[in-house]
């Protein structure tokens, strides 16, 4: 059995977390499977020591004016493509799509089109087809909206993490047996604690996002920085022990380095390796984040959090959890600055809100159990 992990990656530390969840509980169910991914240059998602270090095989693929030119290489004699490890589309038994969030009006339309297309060519081949929770939409371009039919109708399984992404879904598919809610699915996996890490002296976490200021509009996006200072400035006040965690690369690092001179130089914690910036978040006594898997990592654990966030899934997220008065907007008022912090710092809100987001995460890990379930009964027909 060959089976294809796609959309997840090592650089979007979110995507590398969804790409170990998926691959862990796979490999649980399916210990002897060939595992794939199609490789990207260097400085993309997937590059290739990347994927064959984390031992999955090349899929041979590469798209260029609408054809999959990797199944040229099926002149290639097997035993040859094999000796390489390579593998073809055509061999391919499953996909399971990790995208997180990629098929909306937010991201253009090559992803939902470059779906689209696949899931026909998977089908005609007999490739069975999941896509794993994620946030979906919205959709208004005529473009996406023909692709997602055409996905909605042709894959196995399809899970929207939240009741809009649903919603988007379902107006323009309609309701579908193949179509179910289901959470973000990595709060199943656990975090790993660096050795080195210092957690007496950095105690709340503070997690930037760039997107933040290039997916936002005009007032929000001028806004976010310093609404990040007024808020490690309270935890100070309050000696919170703020520091700043890096979750993904150098636009977020820059981010962190202005936060942290403009507040006396609070420590910067750069992390590359997924599973132990969720250990970080984990023993934190709560967060200030704007990465979405961040804020996953901490609730599911049951970590407090504050969110800044430039998409419906942010609300969601905070919904599922209990907790919608976590979710703020980065023009509030100073003094509401103070309010939110507090609440998750005073003892007697706290221990409510850490009740609550525990009980709530059980219940979410149980449906993303169930998620599960659903995939390997379709997978085993």
């Amino acid at each position: 059995m060959i089976i294809e992990i796609r959309m997840a990656g090592f650089i979007n530390k979110g995507a590398e977390l969804m790409l170990y969840a998926a691959l862990t509980k796979m490999k649980e169910k399916y210990p002897d499977a060939t595992y794939v991914m199609q490789p990207t240059d260097k400085d993309g998602p997937q590059p290739f020591h990347k994927l064959t270090s984390a031992g999955f095989y090349p899929k041979a693929a590469f798209k260029k004016f609408r054809i999959q030119w990797g199944d040229t290489l099926r002149v290639i004699p097997k035993k040859l493509r094999d000796r390489y490890g390579i593998v073809l589309d055509r061999e391919v038994d499953i996909v399971i799509d990790a995208a997180g969030f990629a098929y909306s009006d937010q991201w253009g339309h090559y992803a939902s089109a470059d779906l689209a297309e696949s899931v026909l060519r998977w089908k005609k081949n007999g490739t069975k087809v999941v896509m794993l929770p994620q946030a979906l939409g919205p959709f208004t371009s005529p473009e996406i909206i023909s692709s997602i039919k055409t996905i909605a109708e042709n894959v196995g399984l399809v899970f929207p993490r939240e009741k809009i992404s649903y919603r988007y879904l379902v107006d323009i598919a309609g309701q579908r047996q193949n179509i179910i809610k289901r959470p973000d699915f990595t709060n199943l996996l656990a975090g790993v604690i660096p050795d080195d890490f210092d957690a007496i002296n950095n105690k709340f976490c503070i997690v930037p996002n760039y997107r933040m200021v290039d997916m936002t509009n005009e007032k929000d996006s001028v806004a976010y920085l310093p609404f990040l200072i007024k808020c490690a400035k309270r935890l100070l006040e309050k000696d919170a022990k703020p520091f700043i965690l890096v979750h993904e690369g150098n636009k977020d690092l820059e981010l962190a380095k202005q936060l942290s001179t403009a507040v006396g130089n609070i420590p910067i914690v750069c992390e590359n390796d997924a599973l132990k910036i969720k250990g970080i978040l984990g023993c934190c006594t709560g967060t200030i984040g704007s990465r979405f898997h961040g804020l996953v990592s901490a609730l599911s654990q049951g970590v407090p959090s504050l969110a800044t966030g430039w998409s419906h899934k942010y609300q969601m997220l905070f919904d599922d959890y209990g907790f919608p008065e976590g979710l703020v907007d980065v023009k509030i008022s100073d003094a509401e600055i103070i309010k939110r912090i507090d609440l998750i710092l005073d003892s007697e809100s706290r221990n409510q809100i850490v009740e609550t987001i525990t009980e709530n995460s059980r219940l979410l890990k149980d449906e993303s159990r169930l998620m599960w379930d659903a995939v390997f009964k379709y997978l085993d027909k």
